[in-house]
């Protein structure tokens, strides 16, 4: 099946909805604009930061992969722990794939969600990655506890995040437009279980060995223009 990843990418790229004033906030009165014209720079430059965070590989890799994953799906964490390896060594390591992570924390998996958070807040300060390989590394551990925050509170100063400025960006619930941007543009274009891909524009669905992305990446190298 092929669908663009198109609207996914641009999930990845872009800040389009994401941005603190959606959801119906109020106009600022004079006094209060030069105030909340801070506050808003400072979620945007946020949001820029873990945007970019959860991306790796060379910028001009030939083919994009977009990875849409729920931390909690199991057969999330089987790609993680089986395809992903081989996945990063045999093609974003090479230059040849750049990958891209896209959220969708399903409803039926209560810790998702602030699994979710936890990794955006860490992709804020660089180290989205090394928090993704904690969290699906520990998913057993934290799937069913009824108050998952310390949990990850501690998972991620383990992993190199600075713990006073990831408290306040979870406490601040500001990434999570980012992460409902995720969700929406999954839904607009009809991904309801995870993981999904895109391969360049191959659609991928569930966990897919690595002989599968082999296969889908020499065909999207194919089908890329010459020159």
């Amino acid at each position: 099946m092929f669908v663009s990843m198109r609207p996914l990418l641009l999930a990845v790229l872009l800040l389009a909805g994401c941005r603190p004033n959606d959801g119906g906030t109020q106009t600022p009165q004079a006094g209060e604009r030069g105030q909340t014209t801070t506050a808003d720079s400072a979620a945007n430059a946020l949001l820029e930061r873990a945007d970019a965070g959860r991306i790796q590989g060379d910028t001009a890799a030939p083919v994009w992969i977009v990875e849409v994953s729920d931390f909690q799906c199991p057969y999330c964490r089987m790609f993680h722990e089986e395809t992903y390896p081989a996945l990063q060594r045999e093609f974003i390591r090479t230059g040849i794939v750049r990958l891209a992570f896209v959220n969708l924390p399903l409803q039926m998996h209560r810790n998702a969600q602030p699994a979710a958070e936890a990794a955006m807040c860490a992709s804020a300060q660089g180290r989205f990655w090394p928090v993704q390989d904690a969290i699906f590394a520990s998913q057993e551990r934290w799937a069913n506890i009824a108050d998952p925050a310390p949990y990850f509170d501690s998972l991620v100063v383990a992993a190199g995040v600075n713990a006073a400025e990831f408290r306040d960006c979870i406490q601040s619930g500001t990434i999570r437009r980012l992460i409902a941007a995720d969700v929406g543009r999954a839904a607009g274009v009809d991904i309801r279980s995870t993981p999904t891909f895109f391969v360049g524009d191959e659609r991928l669905n569930g966990a897919a060995p690595i002989e599968a992305f082999r296969a889908a990446i020499q065909r999207a190298r194919a089908a890329r223009p010459p020159g």
